[in-house]
């Protein structure tokens, strides 16, 4: 598995052109993007890079990846980020490594965003196999979980009584749902929830996907 997430992380990094904004994902298949990113500006090229979450930000000064912010850029050019569902749509869920907030700020900033999954993450239908995670303020939570249940979901708190902290100082219920037949709508209902800052649902936001599979990658434009 590690094997194919390297080799879709440095697909991606095939996209990266000298002068380029970047922003860059969280995650396990991310490192390998990163790392190869590292490798550019080893050899020259003039890059800088917005991270989605204090781990990316430390890989990349590991990898001597120079960073910036989105309020100084204002614009990014190519994000690179995974995944935890893609249908067929280029429909995403995204956020089981807790930064789905800064995740789709990014996105949104970007004039293209790739994503690099292995093969594992494709469906047919979102919410039949990863959980979608919505982040929300502390105050209230539990009130906040009874009004996301009523969507249709069951809504587990992350981490329980030791509960998992975003980096922006939230707290990420994970929601359980039969299919999510209409993530438009799903999407809407959550965000007018009070007490939801964000949630998984990536949509109308990847341009490309990159696909490990046992006998090669596949690219979706």
């Amino acid at each position: 598995m590690d094997e194919r997430k390297r080799i879709a992380g440095e697909k991606a990094a095939e996209w990266v052109r000298d002068g380029m904004v970047l922003g860059l994902g969280t995650g396990s298949t991310t490192y390998f993007a990163l790392r190869a990113i590292g490798d550019l500006v080893d050899k020259g090229y003039d890059l800088v890079g917005v991270p989605t979450s204090r781990s990316t930000e430390e890989l990349a000064r590991e990898f001597d990846i120079p960073l910036t912010t989105l309020d100084e850029v204002g614009e990014i050019d190519l994000t690179i980020d995974g995944a935890d569902e893609v249908d067929p749509d280029k429909r995403l869920i995204k956020g089981m490594g807790g930064a789905l907030l800064r995740e789709k700020i990014v996105a949104s900033a970007s004039r293209e965003e790739i994503i690099v999954v292995d093969d594992s993450k494709l469906v047919d239908l979102l919410g039949t196999v990863s959980k979608l995670p919505v982040e929300v303020i502390p105050f209230g939570h539990a009130n906040t979980r009874k009004m996301i249940e009523s969507l249709g979901c069951v809504a587990e708190l992350r981490g329980g009584r030791s509960p998992f902290i975003t980096d922006n100082g939230n707290l990420i219920y994970d929601c359980r749902f039969d299919g999510i037949d209409r993530p438009s709508d799903l999407e809407a209902e959550l965000n007018i929830i009070p007490g939801v800052i964000e949630n998984g649902l990536f949509l109308k936001l990847a341009t490309r996907i990159i696909i490990a599979r046992e006998g090669g990658v596949e690219t979706r434009e």
